[in-house]
């Protein structure tokens, strides 16, 4: 199974940012036009929080807001749990279930924000490895 390191550098995508002080009408486009869920919230080069589909549906429309006048350092999820490039796709996938994350930051030793992982790409991963093993598993029987 690949690194996360490796995954990422197999994503080949511009990270998908925006600020704290963008409108959150600003932030679903950003997310549309990059057919992400989540989006990294940066203040400068410092994560401050991510904003996701589900801050959204829950924290605006539920609650009566408006996406053009609402910002999203009001909305955002300001406590973000993260992972390392050393993190095992086992451990992201840990942490999302036991957390109900969907996405995770990805930030290096010099706290440089260096990605994002879905649990769709763990997933496609572990798809792919399995796909693999099989492979190979049926050509040593066949062998």
């Amino acid at each position: 199974m690949k690194t996360l390191k490796q995954l990422l550098a197999d994503k080949h995508r511009p990270l998908a940012v925006v600020a704290p002080s963008d409108s959150v009408f600003h932030a679903l486009t950003v997310m549309s036009q990059n057919d992400v869920g989540a989006l990294l919230v940066l203040d400068g080069e410092q994560l401050v929080g991510v904003f996701s589909e589900r801050d959204y549906a829950r924290k605006i429309i539920l609650q009566g807001k408006t996406s053009k006048e609402t910002l999203v350092r009001e909305i955002m999820s300001d406590k973000v749990a993260y992972v390392t490039p050393a993190t095992t796709l086992d451990e992201c996938m840990a942490l999302m279930t036991e957390k109900h994350f969907r996405h995770l930051p990805v930030i290096d030793d010099d706290n440089t924000v260096v990605g994002m992982i879905s649990i769709g790409d763990l997933v496609k991963e572990t798809i792919s490895s399995q796909q693999f093993l099989i492979t190979e598993l049926e050509r040593y029987i066949a062998g």
